[in-house]
């Protein structure tokens, strides 16, 4: 059946890229929220038509408040959620291409805002299921494809889902790097802030224990580091407009072996009683056991299809699997390929589509039937 189903997406893999560069091509930008578009009139452009897209293919599909879009194939409680993003960021300058255009090189780059971060390999998933669909395959489970439309720009869509669905028992998210991640770090953003009046001691703390940190946080006693996830980082550090007050932001990648409370204590204790400290958001750090049934699934999938190495490994990176439960980052870069998302000339290639295809639909298999082999 494997082998059937990993020749059906070879069958299928021009109508795939065909779909993919349909949405590809819209512009979903966020921008101004209007009536029944929340992040705009690209974004949920772009919704409609994957859903319509995903009828096309025979799904059932249904539209969560503009914010979530599911295609369904199959029936019960218990899902396995596939989420990816159709937002894209700015595009910016220096594209070789119009950067929606889609465009296909000879060699079977293609180039566009999103077909890579995220739209490409999120299409990839609804096509590994359709391959499924075609074939007649019988799933335990049910299988949702989950397009989100705010991945970019604050997760409010995920957020929102979650007060109005449950979530999977257990998938992933096509919007990292593989091999499968079993672990990431956490991230916080924490800000000083002071009358101005207290210039001075407000100048003294930044200078001390931010500006002149190594970046990993030694200065405040914070340069904590484990097996796993290697170093504390601190970045992004920046002066903020209050309005009469001064401010300063910076923001922690924390390991697992830290909480956030013991950072936000080991900041206070370095304060003077000027200045204030607040944690402005933070996302814990996500964990799964790398030999449970999810992980051992996905490395497992990996390695057959592809004949590489699928040790799960750790990710630094911010994505829909740190809001939601039971789900890890799973593709769609492999080892090698860094720097192309968010930047001009954004692509992927044909070939790598069509294998993250062949992967994704062995994965929905596997998961949704209990196999591990």
């Amino acid at each position: 059946m494997e082998e059937e189903l990993l020749k059906k997406i070879d069958e299928i893999s021009d109508e795939m890229i065909s779909g993919i560069k349909r949405i590809v091509q819209i512009d979903s930008v966020q921008s101004e929220a209007k009536p029944g578009m929340p992040f705009g009139e690209g974004v949920n452009k772009a919704l409609e038509e994957a859903l319509k897209l995903a009828c096309e293919l025979g799904f059932e599909t249904e539209n969560v408040d503009h914010m979530v879009g599911i295609a369904k194939y199959g029936t019960g409680e218990d899902y396995i959620g596939i989420m990816g993003h159709l937002d894209v960021v700015p595009v910016g300058e220096g594209w070789n291409h119009p950067p929606f255009s889609a465009y296909e090189d000879e060699k079977g780059r293609i180039y566009s805002r999103g077909i890579l971060d995220n739209k490409g390999p999120t299409l990839s998933c609804l096509y590994a299921l359709y391959a499924i669909k075609k074939l007649g395959i019988p799933l335990k489970r049910p299988v949702y494809i989950l397009f989100g439309t705010n991945e970019e720009t604050g997760f409010e869509d995920l957020k929102h889902f979650l007060k109005v669905r449950k979530p999977p028992i257990m998938g992933w998210t096509p919007d990292c790097k593989y091999p499968v991640v079993y672990a990431k770090r956490g991230r916080s953003t924490y800000r000083v802030s002071t009358a101005i009046e207290n210039k001075t001691v407000f100048n003294q703390f930044i200078n001390e224990y931010i500006l002149s940190d190594n970046g990993f946080g030694n200065k405040l006693g914070l340069n904590i580091e484990d097996l796993e996830f290697g170093k504390m980082q601190m970045s992004n550090k920046k002066l903020v407009d209050l309005e009469g007050k001064l401010g300063f932001d910076f923001s922690f990648s924390y390991p697992a072996s830290i909480r956030n409370d013991t950072i936000e204590m080991t900041i206070k204790s370095k304060l003077s009683k000027e200045l204030h400290v607040e944690c402005i958001h933070n996302y814990d750090p996500v964990y799964f056991d790398k030999n449970g049934f999810l992980c051992k699934t996905l490395k497992a999938t990996y390695e057959k299809v592809t004949g590489m190495d699928g040790t799960p490994v750790t990710t630094t990176g911010g994505t829909y699997a740190k809001i939601m439960p039971n789900i890890v980052p799973f593709g769609p870069s492999f080892p090698g390929q860094k720097g192309i998302g968010h930047n001009p000339n954004e692509w992927m290639d044909r070939s790598d589509l069509i294998l993250n295809a062949k992967i994704y639909a062995l994965s929905i298999v596997r998961l949704a039937n209990g196999e591990n082999d």
